[in-house]
């Protein structure tokens, strides 16, 4: 196919998934009430969030990028991919026209396989590491996820039929070691969370816990208690909740006039550190007729960028709180940086001024302390982990991993809004240590 301009490997522990119980939850018969994704940040220069899962026939453990955009999961059907159980997706089928496609594979002349097929409906896999997307195949095939977290993934439930676009080799590059593609978090139909939700018939729900480099996190998709070691529990009660709003405009590399964006938008309406407001444009903040400006969120972006006068208004305020803490020269991509030595540390990270994105109201501000705030870089600065996104952005600002981090986040598709923890380590707690069992 022709392009379309537009990890580190998780612990071993993570894949564990003893044979037996592995045919036990597949010939159970009984839907899980949740099934889950093991995550793991990709130390390397990527910075990229990692799960696995299974599929196939016979079972075989794959590696994905996490993305909180994209239209369904891909991964590359050139590199060797043998399975018993795919099935294409005919050209005008019911799935092929929910997944808005009008694509269809008529031309391929070679034997038979996941990406030589005709009558078959046809995708636009895309890596948004790179902005590039390219044509392939839209087939189903065996999913298995586990069920449990702590102590050990397992045992698995089985999706035997699970929908998904296959993508080409040259699509993983950018991606983190390992990666043979990405698993779409997103709100369209055959994403994860809602396809995940028709067949086993659980809640539209999924919370995302973003581990640093070195810790597991998780994927929860369904109904569970979002349970931490060592005997925590983090109630809805104890979530602040804003809406997820709808971008009128495809901010998808491949897109259809009229198409809405399938990424997870949220109202910010002001930015305060060490809780005095920042003077901003609001009008940047809002999102226009033409789909320009607003707030995202996005796994694959490291660290929150913001648009240049947003970026200058907060590391200007930023820097005026924090006068007296010696300076450091900038590392890119960042601009201020500090003298790490001289910055203290607290229970939730370095002992700077809080950042709060104000969500509507005052009452719905999401706080931001140093621990994800803060970045810490090889020669011993510590630099305000936010990136200049230029004048005229898409999106004006987009929350990045690096601010997510030991938070947990709630994506509650069927009420449509974000459930957001703030930071665990203020519950003497992490992502590290969720536990489903």
């Amino acid at each position: 196919m022709a392009r379309l301009p537009a990890a580190t490997p998780l612990a071993a522990l993570l894949f564990l998934c003893v044979l037996s119980a592995c045919r036990a939850a597949g010939s159970g018969g009984s839907n899980p009430s949740a099934v889950v994704l093991p995550v793991s940040k990709d130390a390397a220069a990527t910075q990229q969030y990692v799960t696995g899962f299974r599929q196939r026939t016979p079972l075989v453990p794959v590696q994905a990028v996490l993305d909180l955009a994209g239209a369904t999961l891909w991964v590359d059907c050139d590199a060797g991919y043998a399975s018993s159980t795919y099935r294409r997706v005919p050209c005008g089928s019911k799935p092929c026209r929910l997944s808005r496609s009008a694509a269809c594979a008529t031309s391929c002349s070679g034997p038979p396989s996941p990406s030589c097929l005709n009558d078959t409906c046809g995708g636009f896999p895309g890596n948004t590491v790179t902005h590039v997307s390219t044509g392939g195949n839209i087939i189903t095939d065996v999913l298995a996820l586990p069920t449990t977290f702590r102590p050990a993934p397992g045992p698995l439930a089985t999706a035997p039929a699970f929908l998904f676009t296959c993508g080409s080799t040259f699509l993983t590059e950018g991606l983190a070691a390992g990666a043979a593609g990405m698993a779409s978090l997103s709100r369209a139909r055959f994403a994860l969370p809602t396809q995940l939700a028709a067949t086993f018939r659980f809640s539209r729900r999924f919370a995302l816990c973003l581990p640093p480099a070195g810790a597991a996190g998780v994927v929860v998709f369904g109904d569970a208690p979002y349970a931490f070691q060592p005997g925590f529990v983090l109630s809805n009660a104890s979530l602040i909740y804003t809406p997820l709003l709808v971008n009128p405009v495809s901010t998808a590399g491949v897109s259809t006039k009229g198409d809405k964006s399938d990424e997870y938008f949220v109202g910010v309406t002001g930015i305060k550190v060490n809780g005095r407001a920042v003077p901003l444009n609001a009008t940047l903040l809002a999102i226009d007729k033409q789909g320009v400006g607003g707030t995202k969120l996005s796994t694959v972006a490291p660290y929150t960028v913001l648009e240049t006068s947003i970026h200058k208004a907060v590391t200007d305020a930023f820097a005026a709180e924090t006068a007296m803490i010696p300076r450091a020269a900038p590392v890119a991509p960042f601009k201020l940086c500090y003298d790490g030595s001289k910055v203290g540390s607290t229970r939730v990270g370095p002992a700077v001024p809080t950042i709060e994105l104000v969500l509507g109201s005052e009452a719905a501000s999401w706080v931001v302390f140093g621990a994800n705030s803060m970045v810490a870089t090889k020669g011993g600065a510590l630099c305000l982990g936010v990136v200049d996104g230029g004048r005229a952005p898409r999106t004006s600002v987009v929350i990045g991993g690096h601010m997510m981090e030991d938070n947990l986040l709630e994506f509650d598709l069927e009420a449509s809004r974000l459930g957001f923890s703030s930071s665990l380590l203020f519950r003497r707690t992490n992502c590290n240590n969720f536990h489903l069992g």
